[in-house]
């Protein structure tokens, strides 16, 4: 099974291959489901990190549902990963209906040949997954992260294991949301997917002294963030890899 970790910045990055994760995706911004990284970022990744490394091409939060500026943006970005040696995008586009915009998503999988095309969770938004399955395969999209349709991969696990039988192993099905180190093998062992997903976020304190104007609204206080954390991601390559 391919662990994945979704890194949010360079330094979780080099903590998930140093954690021993087989592959990355990189991004920022996870509070709101991730947006595509800095062109430095991903450099920097491409010359420091020697395992796979997929980077998320979203330009926004939001919808999933682009204008034409932001396609021509999502164009660009899948270029640039291109020119530099990035092994694979990560992509999500829809309709106002709900179905899958397939005519852009093909346009941007050829665009980006000879990189791999992962389909990221706004699968789960689409109204007909298992319909949209074949689609995403037959335009060589190469895999898709999915929850399930539900808040968690643990919550979508039977809905998970629909979209595997009808995959049959032509499209990698990589599951995601909600999972770590104390629910990984449960879900595992009660869905053999093809690889799991997570970002296994630690918060780091920042050591800033002064009391700070209230900047932002979030999760966690005013001036912390979040990181990939070594110990988590460790743990949960060991009890996939130990089974």
């Amino acid at each position: 099974m391919t662990i994945e970790v979704c890194a949010n910045s360079l330094t979780s990055a080099i903590n998930a291959q140093k954690a021993g994760a087989n592959r990355i995706e990189l991004c920022q911004n996870l509070w709101c489901g991730g947006t595509t990284p800095s062109a430095a970022t991903i450099e920097l990744a491409r010359e420091m990190i020697d395992i796979n490394l997929a980077v998320l091409i979203r330009p926004r939060s939001g919808d999933f549902c682009y204008t034409d500026l932001e396609y021509q943006t999502i164009q660009r970005d899948i270029l640039f990963c291109k020119e530099i040696g990035i092994d694979g995008i990560v992509i999500g586009l829809l309709l106002p209906d709900g179905q899958i915009d397939i005519r852009r998503t093909a346009q941007l999988t050829r665009l980006a040949h000879p990189m791999t095309v992962c389909f990221h969770r706004a699968f789960d938004c689409c109204i007909n997954p298992l319909g949209a399955i074949s689609q995403l395969k037959n335009i060589g999209v190469s895999r898709i992260l999915t929850s399930g349709g539900a808040s968690t991969a643990i919550e979508g696990s039977s809905n998970i294991q629909l979209f595997l039988h009808q995959a049959n192993g032509s499209i990698e099905i990589m599951a995601g949301g909600g999972i770590n180190s104390k629910n990984v093998l449960d879900f595992s062992n009660k869905v053999a997917v093809d690889a799991i997903h997570l970002s296994g976020k630690a918060i780091i304190k920042s050591p800033f002294q002064i009391k700070p104007i209230h900047l932002n609204v979030g999760d966690i206080p005013e001036l912390d963030y979040q990181q990939t954390d070594i110990e988590e991601i460790a743990t949960v390559v060991q009890l996939v890899h130990s089974t």
